[in-house]
Formats: structure tokens, C-alpha cells, sequence
């Protein structure tokens, strides 16, 4: 169901004053520039490399990086009739199908936050702000009131116009103006009780506004494009077959399996303007810890997918893990690369995958070209076949007494995103290797969460480590080993200078020099919650990051 606010009519008429740069809304093709003042999407641009060409920030003066401001988000709903009161006593604007009567805080933020004409959206679960770029005082807040949900993260948001979308942990689509706050519209993308959520970041392509959810049951996933003006659904395209005759039923053991097999979408894709393909990972299959009920490879989970914008139907496909019983998603978001290979320039997509393996495959027609493990202990697959897929070992599949694996549940790598400098022709990546024991408690999913399964995780992490990897043999070019052992979640973030930015899972922030691995240098703020980014406004490069419910801003001194 879609609803107009009459908050959006009543504030619509309301004067506001917010910095002169605001005056100019992001036009939808201006994503496709180059990525050089603004951060405007997921990934800064549609290709997902997360590179800048921004260059006051260098390998010569990173080491006079100085805070320029840091600022914790305001999460008390202020009520009242003027949402643009003093500073400090903004009243929030409202939305949401809940009563009021439900808080979960939502808590760090976990997304990309948007950067657009010297304005900053941030997200997170049931709220959204707009900050300005230069001191981080906040202009407006908007709150979702809940039915309830799984409130995990927020990835971030999507511009399109004067229009700023975002997703709900109960799984609906809002759109608010991006001058107010206040709400045009929202619409439910997939089902609260059937237990979905909704994290992910949308993507805007055209006039259409991409999203995905998640679901940690035995439910199937999709992913589906809105009209942005009126919140219409335009297409949905399902992971996994859905009907008799569909493709891909024939790599699971009846369409029961197939339309309760998981595959769901819930982190951002790429856009390539030249086919019009937006390239995304999908989820694993369901129940995740055992395939027992499932033999079979159980397409389109664990892939890499190109669909047309247009018409919503999928060109190719690439399956990154067949028939996963570890729940190592291919969420991750990819990169498009446009390389060399073999003498010949080539239109690439490459992925780091959970699963320990990277990938580069044609993004035209997913015809593969290179897998290769950058995981230093993953020993879940026996051989790479034909296809370029890595064949699972059944001995790493769950069994009564346990079965050791690497990596761990978590992954190589997960949701935070990668980079990729087109200078040194590097992805750039984190690599965390450890072991999980893999239990069968019950093939049936039921009281198991849908999971089929069990697992320890303390059994041990081996090291992390953060690679440069040459994208045409996925041989890492130089490794940083982070001292201590332990996972690292930290998103990477890449500019024109060489320098790449990232966390080193003990609260630093840090900076290398992306061609050889030197580190140039680091501040101690707290462990990173979302990947770093970098923004122009007044002629003043900033750099910036969230730890948990704080955002820091960094400029040249």
C-alpha cells in the first residue's frame, strides 16, 4: 500500500533555510560522472570501484589529516508543529505503519552516507538525517515509527531529484524530500510476517529506484525496481525459480525446495550505462547449514546476477558458491572494471567473495576469466571447475560430529564494501581467515531458525590481513597482515593520489600507499562501522567515517 503524508503537503509550504548549495538537486544521470566533489551513491558512483579523484588529500600531506569536526546523531523523536526550530531543537517529522509504541535503537551506523551539494544523509534503522557537510550540525531528522523487525543495520540511502529513499527494518520503501524531511510516499517491498528486513541501501537508475531485502528463513528472495515519483512496482526478478518450467529448477529437487530457497539480495549492486545491466550478489540457499533437502548446485544463490534495468529480466549469471551449505552469501557489492586481459580491453566485474575466491568474469556476458583463492586457509572446495565455479568438498558439509571449516560463517570478507583504483589496477580488499566446527543438529530447518544446522565460532582465528589484488589473475600484489589475529570489518575507500583508507579492527583508522602497501597513516578513533568516504565542499577535501553512533570529519590542516 502507498501513502501520502499530509505532513509532506502541510511542511512543503514552511520557509527553510539551509546552505546556498542546496539550492541545486542531483540530477539522475549525474551519477554516471566521474566521481570528483560529491559522494551521490552506495559506492560514490555506479561502478561500485569507490575511487576519487579527488587530490588534496595525498601520499605528501595525509600525515597532516586533522579532525575538522565530529558529531553523535540525535536519535530522541522531538515532537512539536515547527520541524525547523533553533539549532538543537529540530523537530523530527514522522512516518511509519507502527503505533509509536515501539523503540528499538537502531545503533551504529553501518551505511554509506550520501553527500550532495554540501548536505550529508545518514541512515540508520528507523531514522534518517540531514547534516551540514561543514560542521555536521543537523538540518532536519525523519522517523520511521516501527511495527518491530529484525533491526540489524542500515546500508544507507538513494537521490533521485529532490527525492531521498531509504529502506525500513519493516521492510518498506520511503521516499522524503530531501530539502525537509518530509515524507512523499512509502510502500511495502516484501512481507513483515514472513519475516523479511530490510537493510539495504537502493540504488537509483533512471526513474527507477532498485531495492532488496533479507530473510534468514526459508523464504525466496528478489529483487524489485519502483517508479521513484510514485513508488509503482515497475519489475521483480526472484533468485531462485519460482514455477514449473522456470530456469534453474533443474539444479533443485522439486520447486518446493526451490521457491523456500533463500538467494536474497541485501546489499547494493553496480550499473553498467553501456548494456544498461545492474550486476548484484545474491544470498545463500535455505536451510543454510545443510543441503540435504536441497542437492543440486540451487540457482541463482551464491551468484553474481546482471538484469536489464528496462525490463527486468536476467542477461547472465555467474554462481560464485554452488549449493552453499555455509552461509557465505555473494552479497557483496561488486566492481566493474574496465581492464586488459589477455592483450585485449575487456568489460570486467569482479568480486571478493565471502567464500574465500575471487572472481573477474566478462560483465556483458558473464563469461568467466579468472577464480583464484585469496583466503590463506579456506579448504571448503576440492577443485575449480570448467565453469570457473570452485566444486564444494562434501567432507566440509555439516555432519553430526562436527566438521572443521574455513572461512568462518562470517566470511573472507562480508558486507563492507571493496575498492578498486583504475591508477594501479588494484582491488583492494580485507581477508579474514579462521575456522568454524559445523554441526547437523536436523536437516529439517524447523527449530533451527531455518538454518538446518549448528556452529562454533571460537574455535580460532588464524590472522587478518588486507590484500592488493591484481584483478586479471587475483594474485594478491602485496598483503598487510594487521597484527593480533581477529576479524577486521572495515569498507575500503580509494582516490586518485594512490592512497587507500580502511580500518585495522583495533579502533584505527588507517591510510596506505595503494601501490606498494606502505602505511602512511593512521589516527585511533574507535573500530569503523561504515566504510570511509571523501567529499569536496567550499575547496576543502574532507574525509569521512563512522564508529558507531558518532560521525568524525577529517580535513588538511
Amino acid at each position: 500500500m502507498k501513502h501520502l503524508s499530509l505532513i509532506a503537503i502541510l511542511v512543503s509550504l514552511l520557509p527553510l533555510q539551509l546552505p546556498a548549495q542546496d539550492e541545486v538537486v542531483l540530477a539522475p544521470m549525474e551519477i554516471l560522472n566521474d566521481l570528483n566533489g560529491d559522494w551521490r551513491t552506495y559506492s560514490g558512483d555506479y561502478s561500485g570501484r569507490r575511487y576519487s579523484r579527488l587530490t588534496q588529500i595525498n601520499k605528501e600531506t595525509v600525515k597532516n589529516l586533522t579532525l575538522a569536526w565530529t558529531s553523535e546523531m540525535n536519535f530522541n523523536v522531538r515532537r512539536g508543529n515547527n520541524p525547523f526550530g533553533a539549532a538543537g531543537n529540530i523537530v523530527t517529522q514522522l512516518g511509519g505503519e507502527g503505533r509509536g509504541d515501539i523503540d528499538i535503537r537502531g545503533g551504529s551506523i553501518k551505511g554509506s552516507i550520501l553527500e550532495v551539494n554540501g548536505i550529508l544523509y545518514v541512515t540508520s534503522p528507523d531514522h534518517t538525517w540531514a547534516l551540514d557537510a561543514r560542521d555536521g550540525s543537523e538540518i532536519w531528522h525523519y522517523h520511521w515509527e516501527t511495527r518491530g523487525g529484525t533491526h540489524i543495520g542500515s546500508r544507507g540511502s538513494a537521490i533521485w531529484n529532490d527525492s531521498l529513499f531509504f529502506e525500513t527494518p519493516d521492510n518498506y520503501l520511503v521516499s522524503v524530500n530531501i530539502h525537509t524531511g518530509a515524507e512523499n510516499w512509502h510502500v511495502e517491498i516484501s512481507s513483515f510476517e514472513l519475516q523479511y528486513f530490510s537493510t539495504m541501501a537502493p540504488v537509483v537508475i533512471g526513474d527507477r529506484v532498485i531495492v532488496g531485502t533479507g530473510n534468514d528463513l526459508d523464504q525466496p528472495g528478489f529483487t524489485q525496481a519502483f517508479d521513484a515519483a510514485s513508488g509503482e512496482l515497475l519489475w521483480k526478478l526472484y533468485s531462485v525459480p519460482m514455477r514449473e518450467g522456470d530456469p534453474g529448477l533443474e539444479t533443485w529437487p522439486n520447486l518446493d525446495a526451490a521457491s523456500h530457497g533463500g538467494g536474497n539480495a541485501w546489499v547494493p549492486g553496480v550499473y553498467d550505462p553501456e548494456t544498461d545491466l545492474y550486476i548484484f550478489g545474491t544470498g545463500n540457499p535455505t536451510p543454510a547449514y545443510t543441503g540435504v533437502s536441497r542437492p543440486g548446485d540451487n540457482l541463482f544463490t551464491c551468484s553474481l546476477i546482471a538484469v536489464n534495468v528496462t525490463s527486468g529480466k536476467m542477461e547472465w549469471y555467474f554462481q560464485t558458491s554452488p549449493h552453499d551449505t555455509h552461509d557465505w552469501d555473494s552479497a557483496q557489492t561488486p566492481i566493474l572494471i574496465d581492464g586488459i586481459i589477455d592483450g585485449e580491453p575487456r568489460k570486467l566485474v569482479s568480486t571478493a567473495s565471502r567464500n574465500g575466491f575471487f572472481f573477474t568474469v566478462d560483465r556483458v556476458t558473464g563469461e568467466h576469466i579468472v577464480t583464484r583463492q585469496y583466503s590463506a586457509t579456506a579448504n571448503w572446495s576440492s577443485r575449480i571447475r570448467e565453469s570457473g565455479s570452485p566444486e564444494p568438498d562434501p567432507a566440509k558439509e555439516a555432519i553430526i560430529p562436527g566438521a572443521l571449516v574455513s572461512p568462518v560463517e562470517g566470511g573472507v570478507a562480508n558486507w563492507q564494501p571493496p575498492a578498486y583504483n583504475p591508477d594501479t589496477g588494484l582491488f583492494y580488499t580485507q581477508e579474514n581467515n579462521g575456522y568454524n566446527m559445523l554441526y547437523l543438529t536436523d536437516p529439517d530447518p524447523r527449530g533451527s531458525m531455518g538454518l538446518g544446522g549448528k556452529l562454533r565460532s571460537d574455535i580460532g582465528s588464524v590472522e587478518s590481513a588486507f590484500q592488493a589484488i591484481d584483478y586479471r589473475t587475483g594474485e594478491a600484489v602485496w598483503r598487510h597482515e594487521w597484527p593480533g589475529g581477529g576479524g577486521v570489518a572495515a569498507g575500503v575507500l580509494t582516490t586518485a593520489t594512490g592512497l587507500v583508507f580502511t580500518g585495522d579492527g583495533r579502533n584505527n583508522m588507517v591510510a596506505f600507499d595503494g601501490s606498494n602497501g606502505d602505511l602512511l597513516w593512521h589516527t585511533r578513533i574507535g573500530n569503523m562501522t561504515n566504510p570511509p568516504q571523501t567529499f569536496m565542499v567550499d575547496d576543502r577535501q574532507y574525509l569521512l567515517v563512522a564508529v558507531g553512533e558518532r560521525l568524525f570529519s577529517f580535513v588538511m590542516y
